[in-house]
C-alpha cells in the first residue's frame, strides 16, 4: 500500500507543525484552519476511516479523545469550549483517507456546522 499523506506526516517525511506526539498519535496544526485553534489528531496506525475501525481499535480511539482534552487545555479552549469533528466519507468532507479528529476552538462556533 502506498503511504497516505497523514502516514507521511506521522513518519515525519512531510513537514508539519506538530503540537503533540506520543507512541500512538500525532497532532498537528491544520494548514487550512477554520478557527483560531484547528488541530488534527491522527493515529500513527493507518486506519482509512470510521468505517474501517475494528474492535481492537477501541483503546486507540479513546486515546485520541484523551489527547484532545489535553490539547484543549494547551490551547486555552478547555474552559470556554471546543468542537471535535470526525468526518466519514467524501459526502461528510473527509479529504484524506486516514481517520482523524479535528479540534476547533478559539471563537464562537456556529450550529449547524455545514
Amino acid at each position: 500500500m502506498e503511504k497516505c499523506l497523514f502516514c507521511e506526516i506521522a513518519e515525519k517525511r512531510i513537514d508539519s507543525k506538530i503540537v503533540y506526539e506520543d507512541e500512538k498519535v500525532v497532532a498537528f496544526k491544520d494548514i487550512y484552519p477554520q478557527a483560531p485553534v484547528h488541530v488534527l489528531i491522527i493515529p500513527k496506525k493507518h486506519i482509512s476511516g470510521v468505517t474501517s475501525l475494528e474492535e481492537g481499535d477501541r483503546e486507540l480511539v479513546g486515546h485520541m479523545f484523551i489527547v484532545s482534552q489535553q490539547l484543549a487545555k494547551d490551547f486555552s479552549v478547555y474552559q470556554c469550549g471546543f468542537r471535535l469533528i470526525v468526518n466519514s466519507g467524501p459526502d461528510a468532507g473527509q479529504a484524506v483517507d486516514h481517520i482523524h479528529m479535528h479540534l476547533l476552538g478559539g471563537r464562537t462556533l456556529q450550529w449547524p456546522p455545514g
